[in-house]
């Protein structure tokens, strides 16, 4: 079923002895393996393609990861060409939504670590991931490609537009940017990020409306969040920015997945994660109250 996939990895120079080839399921946009060696050493391995349509560029996961692995907070990188990227397979726990919130102040440590610390180990050309940015180039591409949803990109510019307006200015860092539960892996006590394919400096307010949105946070979760990272009260003015952005986020991940739907070739059901997180998004609107 994968023979495609296999050749690929049975070409990498360090695997002259596999044992076996695993693979690993879940991801929604690339290919995943576990390739083990007759000399038990295991790795990950992630085949991959630049991705333009969703503003992916390897070298720039490349530089992410590398800078990650650095500050201790992802596994190394091991050996990477133009077909896959391969790391040191960390045998630890993926973490679920519910992982994800009984562990919101250890999460917050390793964003603030993320956040803080990655730029100093960045080497050569670094990106910026603006979510509003990104609204725009997934409404261009969807506008240009036909998309089914296109009666209603008008209206989700215009929102995303207001968003933008009412959330300025902001505090730039360098983000993640895609905290699923998944790209969590707990080993022993200690927490590590993977995926880091959308990296890239940013407000704060999205990995933080991110980490809340994807993981299902309440009220109360959110306050923990917001306190722990801030390490302080949080001001109405704040939540607002924070709510505003958040809403940004599901907005966001709402037209990846309607880009998904025309150009991904993994098994997923992209058109009801695209109903799902639509959903989230106008009810996250409302509640702005504009």
């Amino acid at each position: 079923m994968y023979k495609r996939e296999i050749k690929i990895i049975q070409k990498v120079p360090i695997f002259k002895k596999i044992k076996k080839i695993d693979k690993i399921h879940g991801g929604i946009t690339n290919q995943n393996f576990k390739v083990s060696l007759i000399n038990n050493k295991s790795y990950f391995v992630r085949i991959c393609n630049e991705i333009p349509e969703h503003l992916i560029k390897r070298e720039n996961e490349i530089n992410a990861s590398n800078a990650a692995s650095n500050i201790g907070a992802s596994p190394k990188l091991i050996y990477s060409n133009n077909k896959l990227l391969v790391f040191d397979f960390i045998q630890g726990k993926t973490l679920s939504e519910r992982d994800v919130q009984e562990n919101i102040i250890e999460l917050v440590t390793l964003l603030k670590k993320v956040h803080t610390e990655i730029p100093k180990q960045l080497k050569g050309v670094s990106q910026i991931f603006w979510v509003f940015h990104v609204i725009r180039h997934y409404n261009s591409f969807l506008n240009d490609n036909e998309s089914k949803y296109k009666k209603i990109l008008k209206d989700l510019l215009i929102k995303a537009e207001e968003i933008e307006r009412r959330s300025a200015p902001f505090d730039i860092v360098y983000g993640h940017n895609d905290l699923l539960a998944a790209n969590f892996i707990k080993k022993n006590n200690k927490y590590l990020l993977v995926d880091w394919e959308y990296a890239g400096y940013n407000t704060p307010l999205f990995d933080l409306g991110g980490l809340s949105s994807n993981n299902n946070f309440n009220t109360k979760q959110e306050k923990l969040m917001l306190e722990n990272y801030f390490e302080n009260k949080i001001s109405n003015t704040l939540m607002h920015k924070f709510n505003c952005i958040k809403a940004a986020s599901l907005l966001r991940e709402t037209m990846w997945s309607m880009v998904a739907e025309i150009i991904s070739k993994i098994d997923f059901d992209y058109k009801s994660y695209t109903e799902q997180n639509l959903e989230n998004f106008y009810q996250a609107y409302k509640n702005l109250k504009f």
